[in-house]
């Protein structure tokens, strides 16, 4: 049959990235305990396209993508993802770009009862001649504002705030979601959870008005903590705060290399 996508193009322009986007595809994700966590990603996988070629093989892509639901995602097998992804399509990049929801049992802090949370993860992946691999997470968490406990007589407002970090490590080294959304948590005002009873959530209510935090406390907090762990070597973060007292939301971003 003919093959219209390998036929010549005589426009002379490349483009830098042509693929699929947005696909959903069932992915299996490495837990610390070593089970594999299933879940449904949606994945953005392309390649740079030589200008005399017309296009690229679609059907190639969601070959290499069901491969990628058949084993865990980690550090190296990423690389190899994106290896196979450029000796397939020929071409001299290739880039993976995947969120998915993460799912940790949760116990509340007095009654003990467990809820799963999910939260909403990523990984990213380019290769060219060297390996870009990064990954992060989104966490929700509680910030209570503190100019509105100071001011007031009694009470202060408070909200969900969700915060993203994003990371690049030394080759190999592996940092648990788990952690990431650990650290996120410590720097909040308080924690969320699936399950809350009377008990707990007098706790976590308590808990968050003595520990009250702007947008911007939570990101020099966690920015002070990328900083002192020696197997990361950049990180992005940003927290955004849903108000509840305002039509509009509080926002703060960092960007580090070390």
């Amino acid at each position: 049959m003919i093959d219209l996508q390998a036929s010549f193009d005589s426009r002379n322009v490349p483009l830098e990235r042509v693929g699929v986007k947005d696909l959903r595809y069932p992915i299996k994700v490495l837990q610390p305990n070593g089970k594999l966590q299933d879940t449904i990603a949606k994945i953005n996988i392309n390649i740079d396209l030589h200008p005399e070629y017309r296009g690229a093989h679609m059907s190639r892509f969601i070959e290499i993508v069901e491969t990628i639901s058949g084993q865990e995602l980690t550090v190296s097998t990423i690389p190899e993802i994106l290896e196979v992804t450029k000796i397939k399509l020929n071409s001299k990049t290739a880039e993976i770009d995947i969120h998915f929801p993460y799912f940790i049992p949760k116990s509340a802090p007095v009654s003990h009862a467990i809820g799963m949370v999910d939260y909403q993860c990523n990984i990213y992946g380019r290769l060219k001649d060297d390996i870009d691999f990064r990954y992060g997470v989104t966490v929700p968490v509680t910030s209570l504002c503190p100019c509105s406990k100071e001011i007031s007589n009694y009470g202060a407002h408070n909200q969900r705030c969700l915060v993203s970090l994003d990371i690049r490590t030394e080759q190999k080294e592996i940092i648990w979601f788990e952690e990431l959304i650990q650290l996120i948590e410590s720097s909040a005002s308080a924690p969320i959870y699936s399950i809350l009873k009377r008990e707990d959530e007098k706790f976590v209510t308590e808990q968050a008005y003595n520990n009250p935090v702007f947008v911007e406390d939570i990101v020099r907090d966690l920015s002070l903590k990328m900083e002192r762990d020696n197997r990361i070597i950049w990180f992005k973060l940003e927290a955004i705060s849903e108000e509840s007292i305002h039509n509009h939301n509080a926002f703060a971003a960092t960007e580090r290399t070390k």
